[in-house]
């Protein structure tokens, strides 16, 4: 994984190389990694993950069908300071 660095601005080239490990799930990999998972916990979880993703996408079929009401979009508010 690689980060470019601009301007010498090291937080900003941090925040994004976490953002990125964040999303290609490296910090739950390492988390996983951390301790020996049985076969049988691992089994469960692993259906457990495919149960979530199965009912995730199913949701998102009725939305696009019109079967459930749309997400509500997060309007952002700012407030200007003096």
């Amino acid at each position: 994984m690689q980060v470019l660095v601009r301007d010498n601005n090291v937080e900003q080239a941090l925040r994004a190389l976490k953002r990125k490990m964040q999303r290609e799930g490296i910090f739950r990999e390492m988390r996983a990694r951390t301790a020996y998972e049985k076969p049988s916990v691992k089994r469960a979880r692993e259906k457990q993950e495919a149960v979530r993703r199965a009912r995730k996408l199913a949701v998102k079929r009725a939305q696009r069908e019109g079967l459930l009401p749309a997400p509500k979009k997060k309007t952002v508010t700012r407030s200007r300071s003096a």
